[in-house]
């Protein structure tokens, strides 16, 4: 059975791994000319997440590329001390095996896991996808498929040309988040240095594996703001406007915006799909069902997402309808839970006045004050708040020769 999978980011390469594994013929294509290894930004991997990378045999590789930032200044603006907290503390409350990587260290480690036995055709992209499984593609020869999947991100190509131009048009979230690529210099080993103020937040960070800093931007919007995703001119102009005058240290990473070799901005945006399936063709991670981007954790459920369809498509013997009707099955409480979690905590993570920044910087330093086990033991008491990705249940699918 063939099956094509477009993305080449976390869920396409983790779900080529098992589908080889359990005897499907794979391909997978990918835009870029190639694996994409500079920007990008930290992502988390919770319980779930991290049982299936060791089952992988990558979860050692994974703990050796965390980005090890164990510590946060928070600078509240018109306060000259700063907040100290114990990411150590505030991770253990949230998940008793969790590991923060750059996202395209992940990557990586996914796609050496399994490429030997898959086809990977990067500099290329889908143009049509007929009912029969003929794709045609933007430079390659047109060729046939019994299955096509779609790992391709929140802006997913198959998404578009499957279920509509408006397709996932989801809830915003009242929220935008942006990345840039700034000197290793501007930050410090271990610690993340963040600055908020009412309704805006912005960090920097590096990571040991990484020759520079990751600034973080997120702040708050009553309204969508009129931009084209790929147009990175105007991006840059709503950053600068946001963030000016926060503070000497945010306007000096505001600086590295006219240099900067890597630059991300998006709209804190939740899909809102009932199904993710249609004909011959699926959806899986952000492309069906993205949480929100950094209030979610979208990365934790695109693994999980990856393997329940390998799992099902196996289990069906590549019946492919009857496997899609599983799959949606068995992710549907995941989903349904972590859309819930993310509306929550994009009202949170980036506060909307000055008292609500005061009331997360005490939370935060209460965690760190607390002995560990008290707050894991508290946090273990609320399964759809902090403990919601350790608290997920999946099935352990066996590997089954198609």
């Amino acid at each position: 059975m063939r099956i094509l999978i477009s993305g080449a980011s976390i869920s396409g390469p983790v779900l080529a791994y098992w589908l080889t594994r359990h005897g499907f013929e794979v391909t997978v294509v990918e835009r870029a000319a190639e694996l994409r290894k500079t920007g990008g930004h930290a992502v988390d991997l919770f319980r779930p997440a991290m049982e299936i990378s060791e089952m992988m045999g990558v979860l050692p590789r994974i703990e050796a590329l965390a980005t090890g930032t164990t510590e946060m200044a928070m600078h509240r603006e018109g306060v000259r001390r700063p907040a100290r907290v114990d990411l150590t503390k505030v991770f253990g409350a949230s998940s008793d095996r969790h590991v923060e990587i750059m996202r395209d260290d992940l990557s990586e480690v996914y796609y050496d896991a399994g490429h030997d036995g898959v086809e990977y055709l990067f500099g290329d992209s889908i143009t049509a996808i007929a009912p029969d499984g003929d794709v045609t593609f933007e430079h390659g020869a047109p060729r046939s498929f019994d299955v096509v999947i779609g790992a391709d991100g929140l802006h997913s190509n198959v998404r578009r040309l499957v279920f509509g131009e408006d397709a996932g048009h989801g809830r915003f979230l009242g929220g935008y988040l942006a990345v840039e690529s700034v000197p290793k210099s501007l930050a410090r080993d271990g610690e993340m240095v963040v600055h908020m103020g009412a309704g805006r937040m912005a960090g920097i960070y590096t990571a040991q594996p990484l020759d520079d800093a990751r600034a973080l931007f997120m702040f708050r919007s009553k309204e969508e703001l009129q931009y084209h995703y790929r147009d990175a001119l105007r991006q840059k102009e709503i950053l600068r406007s946001t963030f000016a005058g926060m503070d000497p240290a945010v306007d000096e990473w505001l600086g590295e915006l006219e240099r900067t070799p890597t630059f991300y901005f998006d709209s804190i945006i939740q899909l809102e799909m009932d199904t993710w399936s249609r004909g011959r063709v699926t959806l899986v991670g952000d492309a069906g069902y993205c949480p929100g981007p950094a209030v979610g954790g979208s990365t934790s459920i695109a693994v999980l997402g990856a393997y329940v369809l390998a799992g099902e498509l196996a289990e069906a013997k590549g019946d492919y309808a009857r496997a899609f009707a599983a799959y949606e099955r068995a992710m549907a409480d995941a989903v349904r839970r972590s859309r819930a979690f993310a509306r929550a905590a994009a009202k949170t993570i980036v506060p909307g006045s000055r008292a609500g920044v005061w009331a997360l910087a005490g939370a935060a330093q209460l965690i760190s004050a607390l002995p560990a086990p008290l707050t894991k033991a508290i946090a273990k008491l609320n399964t759809s708040g902090a403990r919601l990705y350790d608290s997920m249940q999946y099935r352990r699918y066996a590997e089954i020769d198609v």
